[in-house]
């Protein structure tokens, strides 16, 4: 079990990165506006995960006193890890980690975009709940949600800016169509 964790985990994280590398804007984009915001989300992150991974062997707060709710955890991580690769996919040559505004960007409104205008933040965050699930404490669960869901809304209010000043009115009218971040509820 514990091999399990450990290669999903690694999967997770060395995805993050590679993505990090791969998928950085260059200084010829025509808009870059990031404001910190992937620092922010990278801070929290190596900030909160270690916290809220020892926190169990303090806090006992079981979600269940059973082990399927760890096998819940990591199959939403997995799950959340390819659906965030099928946003990013779909955004094509678009996608960067950072914000900006590539040469000939289009805005993106089909397919997991017509559900939630930000579906590679959704993924990821489903993966940190996935993750506070799998270590079966509702406290741990409770911080990383909020904390990444916090840090995702922050980049998510940069990349609006960014994207009304690209698109404007386009942008406003997809907007008010679509959720932000939770599919049918916010």
């Amino acid at each position: 079990m514990k091999l399990t964790f450990a290669i999903i985990y690694v999967c997770w994280f060395i995805s993050e990165v590679v993505l990090g590398r791969l998928r950085r804007s260059g200084d010829s984009e025509v808009k870059r506006d990031d404001r910190h915001s992937l620092t922010i989300i990278w801070i929290v992150i190596a900030v909160f995960m270690p916290m809220v991974s020892i926190l169990p062997s303090f806090v006992s707060v079981p979600i269940l006193h059973s082990t399927s709710i760890v096998y819940v955890g990591l199959c939403l991580i997995v799950v959340g890890m390819l659906l965030r690769f099928w946003a990013i996919r779909s955004l094509g040559r678009f996608f960067t980690v950072d914000v900006s505004i590539r040469e000939g960007h289009t805005l993106k409104t089909d397919g997991l975009y017509a559900v939630v205008r930000h579906p590679s933040y959704f993924a990821s965050w489903l993966s940190f709940i996935g993750y506070g699930l799998s270590l079966n404490n509702w406290l741990s669960l409770v911080i990383i949600s909020a904390t990444v869901l916090g840090a995702f809304l922050n980049r998510i209010s940069v990349e609006e800016d960014v994207l009304i000043s690209q698109f404007g009115e386009e942008y406003i009218r997809f907007r008010k169509s679509t959720k932000t971040i939770i599919p049918g509820i916010y």
